[in-house]
């Protein structure tokens, strides 16, 4: 279930990505490269208190979500080590 502080990163119309939480109009951040916009995002996250990441690919396809810590995931992937 997506709550208010969760954020998405997504490539905008001119080629910039975009770091959003879900509850705002505007993009907290927009950087050159999806690698920067999610390292912020993170780092966003973990100040909040945690939540999920969703991010999206050149095709505005879902390629990843991630819980950052300190949230609770309640399906931990399976292949890492907590």
């Amino acid at each position: 279930m997506s709550k208010d502080r969760d954020r998405i990163i997504f490539r905008r119309d001119d080629g910039k990505w975009a770091n959003k939480r879900n509850d705002a109009d505007k993009a907290s951040s927009v950087h050159d490269t999806q690698g920067d916009a999610t390292n912020v995002a993170r780092e966003m996250l973990r100040n909040q208190g945690g939540g999920e990441l969703t991010i999206k690919g050149r095709d505005g396809q879902i390629r990843s979500k991630d819980t950052i810590a300190p949230g609770h995931d309640p399906f931990p992937p399976r292949d890492r080590e907590h």
